[in-house]
């Protein structure tokens, strides 16, 4: 979630490391549990991005379907 999704550009900030946690909690239960979609975590993260941190940046899709892409090609290693 940090390298990939990173909506707020914390990345650097040694101190900010854990920031995305409680999102990427969620990421992988809904990955797991409920077998959930790219488009399914793409729609959270976005929710999450524009609702809870009140980013409207256009480029906020892109990433978190990106982002979401990259998660749901992790699926085959669990």
């Amino acid at each position: 979630m940090l390298r990939d999704w990173n909506p707020i550009g914390i990345s650097g900030i040694p101190e900010a490391k854990d920031e995305y946690d409680d999102y990427a909690d969620v990421v992988l239960g809904m990955l797991i549990h409920e077998n959930a979609t790219a488009k399914d975590i793409a729609g959270y993260l976005f929710e999450i991005a524009t609702e809870d941190m009140g980013l409207s940046d256009r480029k906020m899709a892109n990433l978190c379907d990106r982002a979401a892409e990259l998660v749901v090609a992790l699926r085959s290693n669990f």
